[in-house]
């Protein structure tokens, strides 16, 4: 055994006492060396891919078995598994990356169309800008803010880029934020069912995640056969799902489905909404 790799007598993560291979109090190992490419590629595979077993086991759960994988969760077989606020983020990251590639070229191409029309447009007067700035409101007609002023003199293609680059920067954390809220709707249609309010936010990360990995693969498949299974099952999921979390009459489940799908797709709808009036009064 080299010097470099020799174990040390004292921890250097924690300063205590390790005459072992491991420190007792924090557990990081005492024969340290420069670890090599071939080290770092493993501990990237197992550790962040999950390679080794984990990955596979969730995704298997997840993607066939609705509402499984919260139930292994909440009946404590967790180690098995990926966490379940790493599978969201790792998923939604991924399909809003694949949606903002795949929305590219399409948006170049209309950007390109509406910047000829743009050009060859009249310009609107000062009387028409003056009344396109206010908002009649309780029969006033307010100023609106400078920089939706500035949003409405900006050219079509300028405005949808705005919008789009708006949406793609902000709607990740929005959506993440909403994450609560579709917990809170749980717990209030399955009031009395004893459930807490944390074993809610835990299926609404796995539910979410698994949205987000089949809007992923209808995006990346472009096979409308197959676009039509994924999206049959993704519609199909959610009550399948909560059927099996919550159990409770079928009709019941469609019941509290619907609310759901209702109250959520309006904070979905107000969500977006917010994101691109952040980017256009943030815009520089």
């Amino acid at each position: 055994m080299s010097s470099s790799t020799r174990p040390a007598s004292t921890c250097h993560n924690c300063h205590t006492d390790a005459p072992g291979n491991f420190c007792s109090a924090c557990g990081q190992t005492t024969a340290l060396h420069m670890p090599s490419a071939r080290e770092f590629l493993h501990e990237f595979v197992a550790h962040y891919v999950a390679l080794e077993g984990k990955l596979w086991r969730t995704l298997a759960l997840l993607l066939f078995r609705p509402g499984a994988l919260s139930n292994e969760y909440l009946a404590g077989r967790r180690v098995r598994y990926v966490e379940p606020l790493r599978v969201y983020l790792t998923f939604s990251i991924l399909f809003f990356a694949i949606l903002k590639f795949s929305s590219s070229d399409v948006f170049l191409t209309v950007h390109d169309q509406q910047a000829q029309v743009s050009a060859h447009a009249p310009r609107p007067t000062p009387e028409n800008q003056t009344s396109t700035m206010q908002v009649s409101m309780l029969g006033q007609t307010p100023t609106l803010p400078r920089q939706w002023q500035d949003f409405t003199q900006l050219p079509t293609a300028e405005k949808q880029k705005l919008v789009v680059d708006s949406f793609f920067h902000y709607a990740p954390y929005a959506m993440f934020c909403l994450m609560p809220l579709f917990a809170l709707f749980l717990k209030i249609l399955y009031l009395g069912s004893g459930r807490r309010y944390g074993e809610h936010f835990l299926f609404a990360l796995h539910t979410n995640a698994f949205a987000f990995i089949t809007m992923a693969l209808m995006l990346l498949i472009p096979v409308d056969l197959v676009r039509l299974v994924l999206g049959a099952w993704l519609l199909t999921y959610l009550p399948w799902a909560m059927w099996r979390v919550y159990p409770c009459g079928k009709l019941a489940t469609v019941c509290r489905w619907l609310l759901l799908m209702t109250a959520y797709s309006l904070a979905m709808s107000l969500a977006i909404m917010a994101c691109i009036a952040i980017g256009v009064m943030l815009r520089h």
